[in-house]
């Protein structure tokens, strides 16, 4: 051992320690090698008999340094190595004695790559239980690994070494990868990875990139964590039969896990949330839960648009196995999971990805590419490999290690183009000399076919707030490849048509009208965001104008609006009961506000509105078909009032929708129908169930055989102020018809 070899394994530099350290072969017999700082004394102790421990050989080591270095050199026949090519250390530091095993005698299991492809890096890389059998002992640990190919060196750095980086030097090899089994490593044990750059400059300890847990501030340590534990009871949700979200009923509830409801003063566990979140849910009939992003993150405000960890579910609510039996619920009770998932950038706090291995290996190296002034984040580098696998394979993972059923992938329009939020001269045109980031829109349809190729029942939905076209066309017609699109357009629209007086609302009905010009155009969600609830924007409710039950009134007949409209959509939490304040990540919802009439009316007509778009398939199964929808009057703005036809495949079943958007009622309103059947009102906002005026409308309406609307017959109601009518087609007692 040169002394260069020697400081670099001194000063935590060592690249290569299974060059110096280990049992080795040599001409005269066998060279053992030993690391142990600030060992004082090391005894090697024969493999076996583990059990005799009066029956095994031992031998003094010589130190080769007084920090902690030892060899011995024995011939192959020594009675210590004869048995095996392995060995175990009594080592001495001072007056306390621990047996020890040397990672650097197992290279066989450091160097084995476990079964692996590109776009399931996690199986590979990161913290994974390993154990091998030697000579009829089981030997047990962990074999850590990360990619960090510019580094002069990494170490392992945990609670098993006492966060001492000259202890776990790790093996370089040729593809950028550090590896390193510990034998003493454990279930549950915490870590790091200490990295010095190519020019020796130690960095701040990072945590895993690929870590399956990661603990709070202040250690935002590592958790060495293993999937195989938790059993999974959702067999029956996985192998449901879907033919096509398409034409399926999808009614998400947005949900930040961290105020939506409090116990005992603290933001609700996984466990608690899963006893509470999920029946509540059940009961107000949505389909699909949709999370905020739950990535390990250590900003709080950020809600978990800054993530850290993404592979770790945060810890803020319990351990993986905790969140696993979240999703296992969800299942069981027929609801599906969406997780909000960020690729567009990442925080530059110092234990992250940031300047990873003393180079931006993440992130583009040019801010004006790699930089969100925005959000004052980094941007991942979409034009390498490794970037682009790192994040295809998180992708994977939730579906894989987490039964997730679909991703909404946050802000989608920042990736698309190098201009967003830039002015010029602060922007680098592609190599075309345009504005479209083209490494990151081959990204994005390499994530979506990989995705749909693995998991064809999943679901990707694009966050794109632009007009950039086919982001939920597939990648052989050209299009982005996501399942659905938000409708940001459609969002925009209707909150500003809803917060004008009413008496203003006739100059602008196309404001309600002009996103069905569009709405075939992409398979879009509607959606009423948290984003829309936030930084002073106010609640819906207090979006809304007029005397506080006229805000109600609004919420009502907007909350129908929604409904009648083609295209899945999402609520954010609160809005079912008329949420008062703007959204507070700090603070839970005022389910005390239930305890008033006119919050239990919009709390009942969510919940019967998202039970009768599930049963009635003409609201849902043509979404994305012009067949499915008609309007009969959409250019009534002297009135402002709404009529559409909602139609199934059978156009026999649908619906009527009647939406008065103004204080005064609309008395005989004619509108055309279909059929010459009774028709009969099965949802009304009016009613005074839900807070309504209980303005007379009738029960059941029979056609006069009087075209209208080009519709062959028509009938003619009271449409009450700031209402929706819902009429529903019924058989004929006589005729069946």
């Amino acid at each position: 051992m040169t002394d260069h070899r020697l400081n670099e394994l001194l000063n935590a530099q060592c690249a290569l320690p299974f060059d110096l350290l280990g049992m080795r072969k040599t001409s005269s017999g066998v060279t053992i090698t030993c690391w142990f700082p600030g060992a004082t004394r090391v005894e090697a102790v024969s493999w076996l008999p583990i059990y005799e421990p009066e029956e095994r050989v031992s031998r003094v080591m010589e130190p080769l340094h007084e920090d902690g270095l030892f060899q011995l050199k024995l011939k192959t026949s020594d009675a210590l190595v004869a048995e095996s090519s392995h060995c175990r250390f009594r080592v001495e530091y001072g007056d306390k004695v621990y047996d020890k095993l040397d990672p650097y005698q197992f290279s066989d299991i450091t160097f084995h790559d476990f079964h692996y492809d590109a776009a399931t890096l996690y199986r590979n890389q990161g913290a994974h239980l390993s154990s091998r059998e030697i000579q009829g002992q089981m030997v047990e640990g962990v074999r850590f690994a990360v990619y960090a190919p510019h580094a002069r060196s990494v170490s392992v750095v945990g609670d098993f070494n006492h966060w001492d980086g000259r202890i776990h030097p790790m093996g370089a090899s040729g593809d950028g990868i550090w590896r390193l089994f510990i034998p003493d490593s454990r279930l549950g044990d915490r870590y790091k990875f200490e990295i010095k750059s190519q020019q020796g400059d130690l960095l701040p300890h990072k945590v895993d990139p690929m870590a399956f847990s990661i603990d709070q501030h202040p250690s935002f340590a590592c958790v060495v964590y293993d999937h195989q534990r938790y059993q999974w009871q959702d067999l029956a949700w996985q192998e449901k039969e879907v033919t096509s979200h398409l034409s399926a009923p999808i009614n998400i509830y947005e949900v930040h896990m961290g105020s939506w409801r409090f116990q005992d003063g603290r933001p609700m566990s996984y466990q608690e949330l899963t006893r509470e979140l999920i029946p509540y849910v059940q009961e107000m009939g949505y389909t699909h839960i949709e999370l905020l992003p739950i990535s390990e993150y250590p900003y709080g405000a950020s809600w978990g648009y800054q993530p850290v960890g993404l592979f770790a579910p945060t810890s803020r609510y319990g351990s993986p196995d905790d969140f696993k039996a979240f999703v296992d619920a969800c299942h069981q009770a027929g609801i599906g999971v969406i997780l909000d998932w960020v690729p567009a950038h990442f925080p530059t706090d110092s234990h992250g990805l940031s300047n990873f291995d003393g180079t931006p290996l993440y992130e583009y190296p040019d801010p004006r590419k790699g930089w969100h002034q925005e959000w004052n984040s980094l941007i991942y580098d979409y034009g390498r490999e490794h970037v682009c696998q790192f994040l295809i394979s998180n992708a994977l993972y939730w579906f894989d290690c987490f039964h997730i059923d679909g991703i909404r992938v946050d802000a989608v329009a920042s990736m698309l183009y190098l201009d967003y939020s830039r002015k010029d001269g602060e922007w680098v045109a592609n190599q075309f000399g345009g504005n479209h980031n083209l490494e990151a829109i081959a990204f994005i349809k390499r994530l979506n076919e990989t995705i749909y190729l693995n998991y064809p029942k999943a679901m990707t939905i694009a966050e794109e707030s632009t007009a950039f076209p086919g982001v939920s066309k597939p990648t052989f017609e050209g299009g982005l490849g996501f399942g659905f699109k938000w409708n940001m357009g459609w969002m925009n629209d209707s909150l500003r048509y809803m917060s004008r007086d009413h008496i203003y609302r006739k100059y602008h009905h196309n404001e309600l009208t002009f996103g069905m010009m569009y709405a075939f155009s992409e398979h879009f969600v509607l959606p009423l965001s948290h984003d829309e609830v936030v930084h002073g924007k106010r609640s819906l409710l207090y979006k809304m104008p007029g005397d506080e039950w006229q805000k109600f009134a609004n919420l009502r007949a907007f909350s129908a609006y929604l409904y009648a409209h083609p295209g899945k959509m999402l609520n954010f939490m609160g809005s079912e009961i008329a949420q008062s304040n703007e959204w507070d990540f700090n603070r839970p919802l005022s389910w005390e506000l239930l305890e008033y009439e006119l919050h239990q009316g919009q709390q009942k007509v969510i919940r019967d509105l998202n039970h009768l778009y599930r049963n009635e398939p003409c609201l849902y199964e043509q979404d994305f078909h012009p067949d499915g929808f008609r309007w009969l009057a959409p250019d009534d703005s002297g009135n402002s009032v709404l009529s559409m036809i909602r139609f199934a495949t059978n156009r026999d079943d649908h619906l009527i929708i009647l939406i008065n958007m103004t204080p005064m009622p609309r008395e005989h309103y004619a509108i055309g129908v279909p059929r010459n059947c009774h028709y009969k009102v099965v949802l009304n906002t009016d009613s005074v169930y839900y807070g309504g005026s209980n303005y007379p409308v009738g029960d059941d309406f029979r056609p006069a055989e009087k075209a209208l609307h080009q519709q062959p017959y028509s009938i003619a109601l009271n449409i009450p102020p700031l209402s929706a009518v819902i009429l529903k087609p019924q058989p004929d007692n006589q005729t069946g018809k």
